[in-house]
C-alpha cells in the first residue's frame, strides 16, 4: 500500500478558550434575583392566606355568637308563645261556655220571640189603645193637647215600621186624628202669668184718684223767661250823650216790671197748686185716706196673684172673676187720664181675652178604627 502523504493533526487537547468573568456574575444575580421574588410571592401569598384565615375565624365566631344570642331569643319566644297558647286554650274554653250560654238564651228570645208573634198585632192594636187612653187623661188634667198630640206621633210612627195591611185604616185614623189635635188653639199659660206679673209689678206705680197730684206750671213762666234776651240785649247796648239817661230809666222800668210779672207768677202757680179741681165720677175713690192706698194696692196685687194661681190650676172661670174684679178696682180708684193706668188696663184686657177654656178634642176616629180591629 502506498502511504499518503497526509498532514497528520496534532493529538495534544486543545486549549480551552477563556470565558469572560462578567457574563456569568450576571447570571448568577439574576437567578438570585428571581429566587427572591419568588420567595417574596410566597411569602405574600402566605400572609394573604394567613389574613384570609384569621377574618374567616372571626367571621366564624361572630357567626357563633349570633347564632347563640338567636336560638336563645328563639327559646324565649318559645316559652312565651307556649305560654301564650296556654292562655288562649284557656280563654277559647272560657268562650266556648260562653258560647254555649248565649246559643242557649239566644233559644229562649227565639221561643219568646215566637210566642210572642203569634200575638203581635194584638200587643200594638193594646198599647196603642192605652197610651192614647193615658195621654187623654193628662189633657184632661192639664188642658195641654201635647201629651195626645204626642201619643198620636209615636202611634203613627210605630204603624210606618210595623207596615201591616191589616192596621192601614188605624194609621189613616190616627192621621186624621192627629191633624185635628194640632189644629186646636192652646192657651200660652206662660206669657199669660209673664203679663199677670207685669201687672202686679205696675200697680205701685200707678197714681190714685184719691192722692192729688202735682200741677204743671202756668204759661206765664217762658214768657217771662223770653223777655231776658231783650233785656241782654237792651244791657249790650253801650250808653252815649244825652240818650243813656232815657235808656236807663227805661232799663230800670222794664227790669221793675219783668220782677213784678216774676213774682205775680210765682204766686199764681203757688195759689194754684193749693186747690186742684178733678171731676171723679165714683165718689167712694175720694174716700181713700193716703195710709189706707198701700192696703189698697197690697189688696189688688192678691187679686192679681189669685188670678195668676187659678190659671196655673186651669180654673179659668175663677181667673175670669178675679181679673174682672181687678179691672173695676183699676177703673174706679186710679186715675184713667195716666198712661200707665191706660197700659196697665190695657194689659189685663189682653190676659182676660186670652184666659179661656179649651176643649180637647178626643181620638174618636182612632180609637173607632182599633176596636174594629181588635174584634
Amino acid at each position: 500500500m502506498s502511504e499518503t502523504n497526509t498532514p497528520v493533526a496534532d493529538v495534544s487537547s486543545p486549549t480551552p478558550t477563556p470565558v469572560p468573568k462578567s457574563g456569568g456574575a450576571t447570571l448568577t444575580q439574576a437567578v438570585i434575583v428571581c429566587v427572591g421574588l419568588v420567595a417574596l410571592l410566597a411569602l405574600g401569598l402566605a400572609w394573604q392566606s394567613q389574613q384570609r384565615l384569621r377574618q374567616t375565624e372571626q367571621e366564624l365566631v361572630r357567626r357563633q355568637e349570633t347564632s347563640r344570642s338567636e336560638s336563645t331569643i328563639a327559646r324565649d319566644q318559645a316559652r312565651q308563645a307556649q305560654d301564650q297558647s296556654r292562655d288562649t286554650a284557656a280563654k277559647v274554653a272560657l268562650l266556648e261556655a260562653r258560647l254555649a250560654e248565649v246559643a242557649l238564651q239566644r233559644e229562649q228570645l227565639e221561643v219568646l220571640m215566637q210566642s210572642m208573634t203569634r200575638s203581635r198585632d194584638e200587643n200594638v192594636v193594646g198599647d196603642i189603645e192605652a197610651s192614647l187612653r193615658v195621654a187623654m187623661q193628662q189633657s184632661g188634667i192639664t188642658g195641654s193637647v201635647e201629651p195626645l198630640v204626642a201619643a198620636l206621633s209615636q202611634a203613627d210612627e210605630r204603624l210606618a215600621r210595623y207596615k201591616q195591611p191589616r192596621l192601614e185604616g188605624v194609621r189613616r185614623a190616627v192621621s186624621r186624628d192627629l191633624d185635628r189635635v194640632k189644629a186646636v188653639g192652646v192657651v200660652d199659660l206662660s206669657s199669660l202669668t209673664i203679663r199677670l206679673d207685669e201687672v202686679v209689678r205696675q200697680i205701685d206705680d200707678l197714681p190714685l184718684l184719691a192722692v192729688a197730684q202735682a200741677g204743671r206750671e202756668p204759661g206765664g213762666t217762658p214768657a217771662s223767661g223770653a223777655k231776658a234776651p231783650k233785656r241782654a240785649a237792651a244791657g249790650a247796648t253801650p250808653p252815649s250823650g244825652a240818650a243813656s239817661d232815657a235808656g236807663w230809666w227805661s232799663r230800670a222800668w222794664d227790669d221793675a216790671g219783668d220782677k213784678w210779672n216774676q213774682l205775680s207768677a210765682d204766686v199764681w202757680r203757688e195759689a194754684r197748686g193749693l186747690l186742684r179741681v178733678t171731676r171723679i165720677d165714683h165718689p167712694e175713690a175720694a174716700l181713700i185716706a193716703p195710709e189706707q192706698s198701700f192696703f189698697f194696692r197690697e189688696n189688688l196685687k192678691l187679686r192679681l196673684l189669685n188670678a195668676r194661681l187659678a190659671l196655673l190650676s186651669r180654673q179659668f172661670d175663677t181667673a175670669q172673676g178675679d181679673l174682672r174684679e181687678a179691672q173695676a178696682m183699676l177703673d174706679r180708684y186710679f186715675d184713667g187720664r195716666s198712661r200707665k193706668v191706660t197700659v196697665t188696663v190695657e194689659l189685663l184686657k189682653q190676659v182676660q181675652a186670652q184666659s179661656r177654656q179649651v176643649p180637647v178634642p178626643r181620638p174618636e176616629d182612632t180609637l173607632a178604627a182599633l176596636s174594629a180591629v181588635a174584634r
